[in-house]
């Protein structure tokens, strides 16, 4: 110790001995302020963080809080905000309610998804509404081609307009809970209206705990005992009431149940309501496909801008490629084999069955059609789902040399034009830029086709009902066979012609000019009273005015050119 301090006196000894070049000074005022003010940021810098971090949790506590307390209000289709218990809330799903998450193995509740954008409108909106999807391994596949609604595969949100089903979007405190929708189960039979003799189908809307199974072919609906009038309803999801159908249309049944332990567990949660329709009936007559599927669909299904899930009976995959890009539209999803499928799917709103108007055409109605959709409306539709660019016809005179494009459907089968050359030659003399073709083969292809000409020609048939691909304000001409066919071409093309702002001319065949001519004597039925035929049933009918071809008299038939030309120059 005492060597320690000896030794320390003669260090500061010797220290002590050398002069300092500069003698110290204090700091001045200034340098001292600044030296405060490093200071004070510093701490501030320090206790920012910690700020945050406690903001941060106060907010994760509250705001679920406050959007699972009370009512719920959810965002709804268009640009309003309606509560859950409201009477449209059965009608439209929306992205604030319960979310599951399938792994695989089990379901987890997860968190609350992201609100869907309001106000989207995927006919006036971007052109671009491809939404692609990816497996595991990053290969893409479109949203169609996964008929049975394999597990395992996700939305890409790249061009998505609403977030991926079954994802999760943001944590969710575990101890609060969702409000369960009302169980409601309403089904609509009042299928005649004045004027139409057809009855149109049973639809029915489900909404709560509703669960979906396909390998049973039921919808079961947990609904206390005193709402089980609909238990057992067998339903045929074809947009057509005809008895001929049963056998060519899988059947639904509707089971309402009182608890949850009397209906089937889910496999898989949903959280976008579901569609489910049949392709059995007359599909794969371009027609009907369009009356029966594809406009009732777009009628039931349009108002929830692709937010909607499609289950498909009577599976027919090249139906659903021939119609692909409708189908996309409509639906963000894959369409789902309800004939092969085995899980059990729950939502909290199905759909079974179409709504239907009349033939290729779409009225006001208060519950039928409520957003007012028309005819109009649904061809302006097919146009943006196929890429179809003209939405006005010719007008002649507008470019010097520019002739007005005729297509003249031909037929192979039954009311075939004999004198068809003859028809376009006259045509040709006119003026007329003639095409002659039959509607088949690629559909894309062939509504380019119809889109690119000003003037569609056929005789009565399904031809007629590519008028869907037309340019508003272009003109119709149907031939209308013998036998007091009038009402069927006005009610099935030309009233539909009206409405989708098409100009339409009616030519119909005399006597001479149907092949009718050499099959029965002047004095028969077929001319003296064709009503009579009518009035033996639809297969009398086929099988004598829908079976006859018909040959033009050019000199009677000129006249209708004529007025098309007139009708092309306004």
């Amino acid at each position: 110790m005492a060597f320690l301090v000896q030794h320390g006196k003669s260090r500061s000894r010797g220290v002590g001995a050398r002069k300092p070049r500069h003698s110290a000074r204090s700091p001045t005022k200034l340098e001292l302020r600044h030296r405060q003010l490093v200071v004070r940021l510093l701490a501030a810098c320090l206790l920012a963080p910690v700020l945050c971090i406690c903001a941060a949790r106060l907010l994760s506590v509250v705001l679920p809080s406050q959007l699972s307390s009370g009512n719920g209000v959810y965002p709804a289709e268009g640009n309003h905000v309606i509560s859950d218990d409201a009477e449209a809330a059965a009608g439209s799903l929306t992205s604030l309610q319960r979310a599951f998450v399938d792994d695989g193995h089990r379901l987890q509740e997860p968190s609350a998804p992201v609100p869907a954008r309001l106000g989207a409108d995927p006919v006036r909106g971007s052109p671009e509404l491809d939404i692609e999807v990816e497996s595991s391994n990053s290969n893409h596949i479109t949203d169609l081609d996964n008929k049975s609604g394999m597990k395992g595969l996700t939305i890409s949100s790249t061009n998505a307009r609403s977030p991926p089903e079954n994802s999760v979007m943001s944590s969710r405190r575990s101890d609060i809970e969702v409000p369960k929708p009302k169980s409601k189960i309403y089904c609509d039979d009042k299928s005649k209206d004045e004027g139409f003799p057809y009855a149109r189908p049973i639809i029915c809307h489900m909404s709560g705990d509703v669960r979906v199974s396909p390998e049973s072919a039921s919808v079961a609906l947990i609904t206390p005992m005193q709402q089980q009038g609909e238990e057992g309803r067998r339903v045929t999801p074809y947009a057509r009431k005809d008895e001929s159908l049963l056998p060519l249309v899988r059947e639904v049944v509707i089971r309402a149940v009182a608890n949850e332990n009397d209906a089937p567990k889910c496999s898989i949660r949903h959280d976008v309501p579901a569609v489910i329709f049949s392709v059995g009936g007359y599909t794969g007559n371009f027609f009907h496909d369009m009356s029966d599927v594809l406009i009732p669909l777009y009628l039931t299904s349009f108002q929830y801008e692709g937010r909607v899930k499609f289950f498909m009976t009577n599976y027919k995959q090249w139906w659903v490629q021939k119609y692909k890009p409708v189908l996309r539209r409509l639906s963000h999803h894959d369409i789902i084999d309800f004939d092969s499928n085995k899980d059990v799917h729950c939502f909290q709103h199905v759909i079974l069955g179409l709504t239907r108007d009349r033939d290729l055409i779409l009225g006001p109605h208060p519950t039928r059609n409520p957003k007012g959709y028309s005819m109009l409306d649904f061809t302006r539709f097919l146009r943006h789902s196929y890429g179809l660019k003209r939405d006005r016809p010719l007008v002649l005179g507008e470019q010097p040399g520019k002739k007005p494009r005729m297509l003249i459907i031909s037929r192979r089968g039954t009311r075939k034009l004999l004198n068809l050359r003859q028809v376009s030659a006259t045509s040709r003399a006119l003026g007329f830029d003639v095409i002659v073709s039959e509607a088949r083969g690629n559909l894309k292809r062939f509504a380019t086709m119809v889109n690119s000409c000003d003037v569609l020609l056929a005789v009565h048939g399904a031809g007629l009902t590519n008028q869907v691909f037309l340019p508003p304000q272009a003109v119709v001409i149907q031939i209308v066979p013998w036998g007091k066919m009038d009402w069927m071409a006005t009610n099935f093309y030309g009233q539909p012609a009206r409405g989708m702002n098409l100009r339409y001319l009616e030519y119909y065949v005399s006597e001479q000019e149907s092949s009718l001519a050499q099959r029965y004597p002047r004095d028969h039925l077929v001319f003296k009273d064709p009503m009579a035929i009518h009035d033996q049933g639809w297969n009398a009918l086929a099988d004598i005015f829908m079976a006859q071809d018909v040959k033009l008299n050019i000199r009677r038939f000129r006249p209708i050119l004529l007025q098309v030309l007139d009708l092309l120059q306004v």
